[in-house]
């Protein structure tokens, strides 16, 4: 499986940005995906999961409200629509993928659970 973030950017505090992620893989359809960010000196922390149909999401509790995980399965690729940014948002944003749905509700929110990440992209919000 291989991944490709795409879509940062610099952005002023309550603005906007979608970010897209792209995938391979022609069972693109049956991967859990999720992002995950990791500011400078932090560990890298979930933000937003999809389930495999796009039917079922997940959040972390800072972004609720905000944030809009969804995904296309004709084309491969997921997305994260961020409204009202923050300055606190600011990071390199990373999606992954659970391609055999092995993770539960628990686990799907640890990076370490991942075995597939793309290469980042950074975010910056500034006030």
């Amino acid at each position: 499986v291989q991944l490709q973030a795409s879509g940062g950017g610099l952005v002023q505090a309550g603005g906007s940005l979608r970010l897209s992620c792209a995938a391979s893989g022609r069972t693109f359809s049956s991967y859990l995906m999720a992002w995950f960010r990791q500011a400078p000196g932090k560990e890298r922390e979930f933000v937003a999961a999809i389930s495999p149909s796009g039917g079922t999401t997940d959040y972390e509790d800072s972004v609720k409200g905000r944030f809009t995980i969804s995904r296309d399965n004709t084309k491969n690729t997921m997305y994260l629509q961020m409204n009202s940014l923050k300055p606190e948002d600011t990071a390199v944003y990373y999606c992954t993928a659970d391609p055999e749905q092995r993770l539960g509700s628990l686990r799907r929110r640890i990076a370490a659970s991942y075995d597939y990440w793309g290469q980042g992209t950074l975010v910056t919000v500034s006030s």
